[in-house]
């Protein structure tokens, strides 16, 4: 028993020796307050970032001077924008005005006191569509000519109400009083023309002239060709025809003159013909020939004359 515990003393000594054997060799301390570090920037990227700020101020004045530059230069104001002013109807423009895109708007107007330009370096083009975007009418104004595409063209009086000239693929037609042609040359139609009155100005003659065809008026009640002040001269190169299917032909004035009629010869007293003769009268052939014959008691126009026989 003793001798255990003497095993159990120098077991317990020896290992009190090297936990403090095990103590000494660690050395264990207690933490102290350590070397004191400096917090912040310090050296180049102190001053970089003092001329990132700078910078930075710089634009921001930079900018703010070119703003309030450029609102005094376009004249922004709370009403619009220079010559652009916003109005509860729409927009006002005021002096010339450049579009480089295209410009969809319902109406253009312009002041009561000037015009309405639209100028271009090569033509004006107006186009109209339907609902669906298909192009219904065009007005194109250019250098050489006005065109315009459109199912029916109509030109009215100032007030509207009155239709003046209007135009489709069918007929032209023409609603005015007058239609004045002012051209040296007069007018000239390829087809036919209907109208109820040709004439002429005060002061000008009125000539119907066809040079290489024929020259016919038709209506179906009448055709009435009058000058009211002057005389009237129908002349031809060749025939004169005036026909009549079922009606006269009445020549109604105080005198009627017809020149240059062949004279025929009585047969029957020729030592007449020699002898001045003051009065005749007009035989008419069955050709429609006339000529004239001296007068006598009794006709003398005779169906054998000379005068029928040339025809």
């Amino acid at each position: 028993m003793e001798q255990s515990a003497t095993l159990d003393i120098e077991t317990l000594k020896i290992t009190q020796e090297q936990f403090i054997l095990a103590s000494q060799s660690l050395h264990l301390q207690r933490p102290g307050c350590g070397a004191v570090y400096p917090v912040g920037l310090y050296g180049w990227r102190k001053r970089c970032l003092y001329f990132f700020l700078l910078l930075l101020l710089v634009t921001m004045i930079v900018n703010l001077a070119l703003t309030v530059w450029i609102i005094k230069v376009m004249n922004f104001s709370v009403d619009g924008m220079g010559n652009l002013q916003l109005k509860q109807d729409g927009i006002r423009l005021e002096g010339i005005s450049e579009f480089l895109l295209p410009l969809y708007v319902s109406e253009i107007q312009s002041r009561r006191d000037s015009l309405l330009v639209l100028g271009s370096e090569k033509n004006v083009t107006l186009n109209a569509r339907n609902h669906l975007g298909q192009l219904t009418g065009q007005l194109s104004v250019g250098p050489e000519a006005v065109e315009a595409q459109c199912q029916r063209l109509e030109v009215r009086s100032k007030d509207g109400s009155r239709l003046l000239f209007t135009a489709n693929e069918e007929e032209v037609i023409m609603t005015t009083e007058k239609f004045t042609v002012t051209g040296s040359e007069g007018a000239v139609f390829g087809h036919s023309v209907e109208t109820p009155l040709i004439q002429a100005r005060a002061s000008e003659d009125l000539k119907l002239e066809s040079p290489t065809r024929t020259l016919t008026m038709e209506a179906p009640r009448g055709v009435e060709v009058s000058a009211a002040e002057g005389p009237l001269k129908v002349s031809g190169r060749k025939d004169l025809q005036l026909e009549s299917t079922e009606g006269e032909i009445l020549l109604d004035a105080n005198t009627i003159q017809l020149g240059s009629l062949p004279l025929g010869i009585y047969t029957a007293a020729p030592n007449q013909a020699s002898q001045e003769q003051t009065v005749y009268e007009v035989c008419v052939c069955p050709s429609g020939k006339i000529y004239l014959s001296p007068a006598e008691t009794s006709s003398t126009c005779q169906a054998m004359s000379n005068i029928c026989l040339w025809s």
